[in-house]
C-alpha cells in the first residue's frame, strides 16, 4: 500500500476562503439577476473541477504557495490530501447541480450557491470541512481503503 500524499491544512482553508467569497457573490447575485449568478456558478465548477484534475496547478493553491505559505510558521502537522480531494469532489457535484439545474430554473442556482457557501465558510473559518468529514464516515463503513 502506498503512503498517502500530505499536505499543509492551510491551503485547502484559504481556498475554501475564496471559494467562500465566490459562491456568497452567486448567492447574492442569484436573487436579482440570475445570468450573472450562472456565469459565477458555472466559473465555482470549473475551479472545483480544475482542483480535482490538478490540484498542483490550481490558483487559490499557487497563490497560497506563493504569497502566503512563506510568511507564516510551518504548519504543526500535515493532513492526508484524500479527504480535501474528495471534498472537493463533492463541492464540484453540488457546482453542477447548479449549473445542470440552472438551465431549467434559477432556484437551483440560488440552492447551489447556498450549500456551497455554508460548507466553504465551515471550512474556511472554523476548519470544519464537511466533504471531508462525509469521506471519513464512507472509510469507515468501507467504501474507501
Amino acid at each position: 500500500m502506498t503512503t498517502p500524499q500530505m499536505i499543509d491544512p492551510r491551503g485547502p482553508r484559504f481556498g475554501a476562503a475564496i471559494t467562500t467569497l465566490l459562491s456568497l457573490i452567486a448567492f447574492y447575485l442569484s436573487l436579482s439577476d440570475s445570468q450573472l449568478a450562472y456565469s459565477t456558478v458555472v466559473a465555482i465548477g470549473v475551479l472545483f473541477l480544475w482542483s480535482v484534475l490538478s490540484p498542483r496547478t490550481h490558483p487559490a493553491g499557487l497563490a497560497f504557495k506563493r504569497f502566503i505559505k512563506p510568511r507564516i510558521a510551518p504548519p504543526k502537522e500535515l493532513e492526508d490530501a484524500r479527504p480535501p480531494k474528495f471534498a472537493q469532489q463533492v463541492g464540484l457535484t453540488f457546482a453542477l447541480f447548479g449549473i445542470v439545474g440552472g438551465l431549467f430554473a434559477p432556484v437551483f442556482v440560488t440552492i447551489s450557491a447556498a450549500f456551497i457557501l455554508i460548507a466553504a465558510f465551515l471550512n474556511a473559518f472554523f476548519g470544519l470541512c464537511l466533504g471531508c468529514q462525509f469521506y471519513l464516515v464512507l472509510r469507515r463503513v468501507g467504501v474507501f481503503r
